[in-house]
Formats: C-alpha cells, structure tokens, sequence
C-alpha cells in the first residue's frame, strides 16, 4: 500500500473508530443507568448491539463518503483494522484504568452470550467498510 493510501485509510480508520466510539458510549451511558438496573445485564447488552450496528453501518457509509474511499479490498479492510485496533485500545485503557480490572477479570466478567455477541459485533465492525463495497458491487452486476 503506497504512502497516500495508507495516510487515507489511517484518517479514515481513525474517524470511523471516533464516530463508532462516541455512539458506544453514548449508548453505553444508557444502557448502564436505565438497562441494566431493569432488564439485567445480558438483556441490556443484548438490546444495544442491533443499534450499534447500525451505527456501525451509518458510521462506514459516512467515512466511505466523506473519504472517497475506493472500493479496494486492501483499503477497506485495512480502515476497518485501524478502526479496530484503536476501539481495542481504548476499551482496554478505560476497561483496565477506569475498573482498575486486570485483562483475565475483565474477560471472566462478560456474560457468556452477550459476550459472544460482542465478539462477533467486533468483527462486524472492522468489517464493515469492506462489507458495504462488497454489497455495493454485488448490487451493480
């Protein structure tokens, strides 16, 4: 990957990961103070993801946009990687700062199912740029 594309792809990955991140916990706020109190930790958890989904979703269209990004695989998949690896980093920062939980408490304390989901949520979303190119071209045959 040259230089110009690997500078589009880290301001891309980056913005995705801010709008993604910010709406995480926004959502997460709510869930933590009216949900969970109500409907239990896995159902609260559960609730969130389809929103964070489309989140997800509105988030890479709007960077796909906002960058141009081209539809090269290498490209997409990489902005969805950065995207990732810094959402990783922040939840870790926060997870291990903030609780001041080691990383094996941290991972024993997700419930089982919605912990899985979030799993699956994450590859979802370091995903979703290359996704939506792929539906993209898919719909232009």
């Amino acid at each position: 990957m040259d230089t110009d594309r690997l500078q589009l792809a880290l301001k891309a990955g980056a913005t995705y990961f801010a709008l993604v991140f910010a709406a995480g916990f926004a959502l997460g706020t709510v869930r933590v103070l009216w949900l969970l109190p109500r409907l239990g930790e896995r159902t609260g958890e559960l609730l969130e993801m389809p929103l964070m989904l489309v989140v997800c979703m509105l988030a890479a269209l709007w960077i796909i946009r906002r960058f141009a990004l081209p539809a090269l695989p290498g490209l997409r998949l990489t902005v969805g990687f950065i995207a990732l690896m810094l959402l990783i980093a922040a939840e870790l920062t926060l997870v291990l700062g903030v609780r001041g939980l080691s990383l094996a408490e941290y991972i024993a304390s997700r419930d089982p199912v919605s912990g899985i989901v979030y799993l699956a949520m994450l590859c979802i979303y370091a995903l979703m740029p290359f996704l939506l190119s792929w539906r993209r071209n898919r719909s232009d045959m």
